[in-house]
């Protein structure tokens, strides 16, 4: 157990758990108003040093990594058949890119992404919480939390703020949402301090606020399943149609100028108790399957929220059920037309 981890333990009240996670489950369901602090360790990171790491990075994402200078953006990176392989949050901070995504990812695609360095002068490290802690806070008391406690903010959305050695990211969504990547060592007296106005959460109190944002993810049973466009990587501003070649290039350019998207992903509510696994089919009146759940958390209400990637002709149809139960569909919070 990494230093990181016995401290969250320790803030966890009621807990005698000996990891983060069984601490984290200890941890009472965040309501939907509360503004919450979460651990977000359970993401991995990987960072790419090195004076070809940006000419590297491009010829293997959607978006353009040229852009990173003081923002962030999501990214996606494909398979040579334009299916995606993972989902990036990219950001530039210290000297260094950084791609962040789920967790159970990490070491698959820091080997796939060192099998095509070839003779270029990258250097692609994965990172932990024995070194760098990852936070997410969100909610209406958020930005004066952060701002008791640092000099400066980002204003707006993917905006990035670099520091003392650490950065700040001001994440997408009507909800104010951020995320701060700090040393380890420094991690604990920040928690702390941020405990005085926010509430210790759990992943899925961040899961269900990343949803609502319409923020897709792709694990390990859902790789190679949608093309960028399925999981509105476009409506995110995710790719970049002007930037040239990288893997997948050519699907994902002839998917953006042939036609409509016929397939889309939307926000839904499902009366349950258990998260829903990725990649579990979602069938309409008939029972031919209409799409699958993206990404999967429990709404402080009740229920599960869901994003779940359908044919749009079967959203018109209505009639949507998982394993026999209506599918309740919810406005998301961008349109879903570009």
């Amino acid at each position: 157990m990494s230093a990181w981890q016995e401290f969250l333990s320790s803030r966890t009240p009621t807990s005698t758990a000996d990891d983060a996670e069984q601490a984290a489950l200890a941890l009472p369901t965040a309501e939907a108003g509360d503004s919450i602090m979460v651990d977000l360790s359970h993401y991995g990171l990987l960072s790419l040093e090195g004076e070809d790491a940006q000419t590297f990075l491009q010829g293997q994402v959607t978006n353009d990594v040229k852009l990173l200078n003081g923002s962030s953006h999501y990214s996606g990176y494909c398979s040579p058949k334009g299916r995606l392989l993972a989902l990036f949050l990219a950001f530039a901070h210290d000297g260094k890119l950084w791609l962040q995504f789920d967790g159970g990812l990490t070491a698959a695609i820091a080997k796939r992404l060192r099998m095509y360095v070839l003779r270029s002068k990258v250097v692609i490290t994965e990172h932990s919480a024995e070194t760098l802690v990852r936070l997410g806070v969100a909610g209406q008391q958020a930005e004066a939390a952060l701002r008791a406690q640092f000099t400066s903010i980002p204003e707006t959305e993917y905006a990035v703020v670099s520091q003392d050695g650490l950065a700040l990211i001001r994440l997408p969504g009507s909800l104010p949402r951020y995320e701060i990547i700090i040393p380890a060592a420094e991690a604990p007296a920040l928690w702390d301090k941020l405990a005085a106005t926010l509430k210790p959460a759990t992943q899925a109190d961040w899961d269900n606020r990343e949803i609502h944002a319409g923020i897709p993810e792709i694990v390990s049973a859902t790789q190679e399943t949608w093309v960028p466009q399925m999981v509105n990587l476009d409506l995110l501003n995710g790719i970049n149609f002007k930037k040239g070649c990288y893997t997948g290039q050519e699907i994902v350019a002839r998917t953006h100028y042939l036609g409509k998207v016929k397939r889309r992903t939307h926000l839904a509510h499902l009366p349950l108790l258990a998260p829903i696994a990725a990649g579990s089919e979602i069938v309409d009146a008939a029972g031919n399957v209409a799409g699958q759940v993206v990404r999967s958390a429990a709404n402080p209400d009740g229920g599960q929220d869901i994003l779940a990637e359908l044919r749009l002709e079967s959203v018109e149809a209505g009639a949507l059920s998982w394993q026999g139960m209506a599918l309740q569909l919810l406005p998301m919070p961008y349109a879903l037309e570009k």
